[in-house]
């Protein structure tokens, strides 16, 4: 039994931040962004009351209200995020209290931009052993809230929003969720991607505080480099794995961190720039939220179809990067 993807839907707040209000905040410039990134601009969820919980509550009544389900009938809830409301209790049940799933048992899963791959993969688990029959799977986070806006190596990268999807089995034989690759290297890249202050190593103090111990650290050079060769390789494995070529491939779905990643990523796989999916130049990179906002938009304009051949894959802090193939329902 394989899980279909059988609705999808998105969230970006109203706010933007644009290059050039960044210019007035950074040393830097639109032409220097654009070129590095490909982002013109980025969306920010601007109410201090709301966080990545109220993303994903708007993500998941969208979702119920597109497929006709009530919240009720849902029995599993994975919410993808690197950015919880809190330590605990998890997103995803705060999710489940938002949208009233009474029925459904629901945790978080944190593998930054891997995320939505990640509880993509895990989600689809529970409909092919039969154990459920609706899972809700929404990646989203609230990147406004770890960015130090006095450093140009971070603030110029991320965005707030969401997407998700819900998982059912299949009715179409062949279809749904087919294969997956999923990696982590710790030993490479631990060092690189992460933040230090909030958790048990560097419980937050005032001297956390003012050491920025709780914004993002990225060491840019070394991350490009790790994320240009894995998602690369994790894509052409998937091709490799199920038959595909660049011809009976419909879709290239990646991660949405720089478009020269994007970029690299689909010249390794032969996929010509009319089947790959670029939203980066106006969201920014949303983290786990890139790859179902991307699926909500391809969704949206009726450019999946039966039979249609998707490749997803991603990169992010960990390492943790991976590939899926969907052949859409």
């Amino acid at each position: 039994m394989n899980a279909a993807i059988t609705a999808t839907a998105k969230y970006l707040p109203d706010g933007i931040l644009s290059n050039l209000d960044l210019e007035r905040m950074l040393d830097t410039n639109d032409e220097w962004i654009r070129t590095r990134t490909g982002i013109s601009e980025r969306r920010i969820l601007r109410d201090p009351e709301k966080a990545t919980s109220y993303i994903c509550g708007e993500v998941a009544r969208q979702l119920l209200e597109k497929r006709g389900m009530k919240a009720e009938e849902l029995d599993l809830i994975i919410v993808a995020t690197m950015t919880p409301d809190m330590l605990f209790p998890s997103t995803a049940c705060l999710v489940q209290d938002i949208i009233g799933a009474g029925n459904a048992w629901a945790f978080d899963l944190n593998a930054a931009c891997s995320g939505f791959l990640f509880a993509l993969n895990t989600g689809s688990r529970f409909i092919e052993s039969g154990a459920h029959k609706k899972v809700m799977v929404i990646g989203a986070d609230k990147m406004s809230s770890v960015i130090d806006y006095t450093d140009r190596s971070t603030a110029i990268l991320f965005g707030d929003g969401g997407g998700g999807v819900i998982l059912e089995p299949a009715t179409t034989e062949g279809c749904g969720v087919l294969d997956n690759r999923m990696y982590c290297d710790g030993t490479s890249g631990k060092d690189h991607l992460l933040m230090k202050g909030g958790g048990s190593l560097h419980p937050a103090t005032h001297q956390t505080v003012d050491d920025h111990l709780h914004y993002i650290y990225q060491d840019g050079r070394m991350v490009f480099k790790s994320a240009v060769t894995s998602m690369a390789n994790v894509a052409v494995e998937i091709m490799e794995r199920n038959g595909l070529t660049a011809e009976n491939v419909s879709w290239l779905v990646p991660h949405q961190a720089n478009q020269r990643i994007i970029s690299a990523t689909a010249e390794r796989m032969g996929i010509s720039s009319d089947k790959f999916i670029s939203n980066v130049a106006r969201y920014g990179n949303t983290t786990a939220g890139t790859i179902p906002i991307c699926l909500a938009e391809l969704d949206e304009e009726n450019k999946l179809h039966p039979g249609s051949n998707l490749v997803l894959c991603s990169f992010g802090a960990g390492y943790t990067w991976g590939g899926v193939y969907v052949k859409w329902q």
